[in-house]
């Protein structure tokens, strides 16, 4: 028989990213899912000042995919949770405990909530902001490939600035809100500089299959 190829399967993530960085010089990017392949999620990429990518991932399935989709030096499974309190949130992960604030949105903020849900979820939607830099921040796109020979696309609906950051690492307090500089180095591109909290409707498209014979 000839060799066939299987259809490119795309899988949809409805949720938050928070990139936010600190005066020790580690960056953190939470990632909280409310809509999944595999349902509501957690986790946390964090970049440390000496470079070392670590994925916090809450279960192997999760992390199985995450780091065949990203690049990290380290991944630990443990358990991720996430608490939202009126504009504070709260993430407890493993060796890292998170809490910020986040504050009222600016002029892109209210232009991107202003987008209906169905046409942010598209992938033409974020090839189209990939490219106006007066909407998105500095580093950030919002279409590129990843791992594995994966495709995806982040549909931005929504941005609020972060103001305070406190974050222990291993017992170590990492210190104030700082810029996410120098940009992570997770996937195709960076969160925004200014720490920020985005909603994004993400889409992830898997390579072809091998060819069967």
């Amino acid at each position: 028989m000839r060799g066939t190829r299987g259809r490119r399967s795309r899988l949809r993530f409805d949720g938050w990213i928070a990139g936010v960085g600190t005066s020790s010089g580690t960056r953190v990017v939470l990632g909280h899912w409310q809509r999944s392949p595999f349902g509501p999620f957690s986790d946390v990429m964090i970049e440390r000042a000496d470079g070392e990518r670590l994925l916090l991932a809450p279960s192997h399935r999760t992390a199985e995919f995450v780091r065949g989709t990203y690049s990290f030096d380290t991944v630990r499974v443990v358990p991720v949770d996430v608490s939202v309190a009126d504009d504070t949130w709260t993430v407890t992960a493993g060796p890292l405990v998170l809490r910020f604030t986040v504050g009222r949105r600016r002029l892109a903020g209210v232009l991107l909530r202003a987008v209906p849900g169905v046409l942010a979820a598209r992938p033409a939607w974020a090839a189209l902001t990939n490219g106006p830099a007066h909407l998105l921040p500095t580093h950030v796109r919002t279409r590129g490939r990843t791992g594995a020979r994966r495709r995806e696309w982040y549909g931005v609906r929504d941005m609020r600035p972060v103001g305070v950051v406190a974050a222990v690492f291993e017992g170590l307090d990492l210190g104030a809100t700082a810029p996410v500089e120098p940009p992570v180095r997770f996937g195709f591109g960076s969160v925004p500089r200014n720490p920020t909290l985005t909603r994004v409707t993400t889409t992830v498209e898997r390579g072809r299959p091998s060819a069967s014979r």
